[in-house]
Formats: C-alpha cells, structure tokens, sequence
C-alpha cells in the first residue's frame, strides 16, 4: 500500500491509476504552483475548501507529526498547515480562487 501513497502527500501515479481500477473515478494529480489558469483555480480552490473549511480530522498525530489531511496540502504546493487557524487561511485561499475563477468566466 505504501507504493500507492506519497509520504509527502497525496496519492502516487501507482495510487491514481489503482482508485481508477477500483473505484472508476479518474483522479488527477494536484495543481502545483501557481493556479494561473481558470481549470487550476477552480480545482485548487475546490480542494481547497473543500479539505480544510471544516476538517475531517486532526491535522497532527498525538506524537506532534502531520496526519494524511495536513500532508494533502503538501501535494498541491501549498504550506502542510500545523493549526486549525493556518487550515482556515487554506480555505479563505480557496474561497478566493473560486471567486477569481467564477469572475473570469462570467460572473456565475
């Protein structure tokens, strides 16, 4: 299972193509950088708020390090989020792209 998954986050190419085999959804990998395009921003924005503006866990382990939410951050370039304040400005961040994408496309 290890093979499937990034210890820095995320999901492998391994990891991807098996959700594909097993569940049909065919994933992409994280938008890294900059969101520079209308696609980019709504699929990091989307993840964006989605993971973060109410957390479905613990963004740390009891020993202090990052769980798979915190890290899944990490696999779209932006900072592993170490409080549930630094979680919330990953959504605000969100939030922000989505409006910037919805603005480009015609204000929906």
């Amino acid at each position: 299972m290890s093979r499937l998954r990034n210890p820095k986050g995320g999901l492998t190419a391994a990891g991807r193509a098996h959700y594909k085999r097993t569940e049909g959804a065919n994933l992409k990998p994280g938008v890294r950088g900059a969101a520079n395009t209308p696609e980019k921003m709504r699929r990091k924005g989307s993840f964006l708020t989605r993971f973060y503006t109410n957390p479905s866990g613990p963004l740390k382990t009891k020993t202090g390090k990052p769980t798979r939410l915190a890290l899944a951050a990490n696999a779209w370039g932006e900072p592993v989020p170490q409080t549930p304040a630094a979680a919330a400005r990953l959504a605000a961040k969100g939030r922000r792209m989505l409006r910037a994408y919805n603005a480009k496309r015609g204000g929906r």
